[in-house]
């Protein structure tokens, strides 16, 4: 974007919350009005700010889950024990409730539409928010690796086989269970490995692009792995989870 568009970016902004939509037991989606709103790049977050009876304010970043477009955007959260910030998102907001926002934020870890490079989308746990705003909105071939505990804790199910049916075999999701797999699961819980990621990542040839986002160690050893496979380091771009979800 634009150099002289970041300070409309950092200004914070009111958002209404027109509707929320449970994705598990402890996250929730919610779609959020912003006038003036003029759409994000897949990849890229925004901050939300609370603000207390008393004043107090907290703030976190969180990814943009849905495709761009202007007017309205959705985020979607997954619940930190003893957080400030999540446990509201997920648990107490509804729809005209009114929040503070400001972006959308972030320049590298972005799938920008003129990239005609394939794709693969590595993401484990709510790591996989991001990665489905680039699901949404892919116009070239996508491979997604989705690592979950459960099915139980697999966020955008559905959202995820209906962008795979609805693809025409350009987007392709490939999910890995590391602690129970749905009955008649074909494979055993396991983390991912080396050979699982060979299974699903494109070949050298391909010049592929890999976006990896997901809690620290795991991104790490994705990022580690697909060097080892052979993809190209300049290729692998990351987005680590901290303990806030920011």
């Amino acid at each position: 974007m634009a150099r002289a568009a970041v300070p409309g970016r950092l200004t914070w902004q009111p958002a209404i919350v027109a509707a929320t939509r449970a994705e598990t037991a402890t996250a929730r989606t919610l779609v959020l009005d912003v006038d003036g709103w003029t759409g994000h790049v897949p990849g890229q977050h925004v901050d939300v700010r609370l603000t207390a009876p008393d004043g107090y304010m907290a703030h976190r970043s969180y990814s943009i889950s849905s495709a761009p477009g202007p007017g309205r955007l959705e985020v979607t959260v997954q619940a930190v024990t003893d957080g400030e910030v999540s446990p509201y998102l997920v648990d107490v907001a509804e729809p005209g409730d009114q929040l503070e926002i400001r972006g959308p934020l972030g320049g590298w870890f972005v799938r920008r539409l003129a990239d005609r490079r394939p794709a693969l989308l590595i993401g484990g746990g709510s790591g996989v928010a991001p990665l489905m705003s680039m699901v949404r909105a892919a116009t070239n071939p996508t491979r997604l690796l989705y690592s979950t505990r459960s099915p139980s804790d697999a966020l955008f199910s559905a959202d995820l086989a209906t962008a795979e049916a609805a693809g025409g075999g350009r987007v392709a999701v490939t999910k890995v269970y590391t602690r129970i797999a749905p009955p008649g699961w074909p494979a055993a819980p396991r983390r991912l490995d080396a050979d699982a990621l060979a299974q699903v990542a494109w070949p050298r040839e391909a010049d592929a692009v890999a976006f990896v986002c997901g809690p620290t160690g795991f991104v790490e050893t994705m990022a580690d792995l697909l060097v080892d496979i052979g993809h190209d380091s300049t290729n692998i771009r990351t987005e680590r989870f901290g303990p806030t979800g920011g």
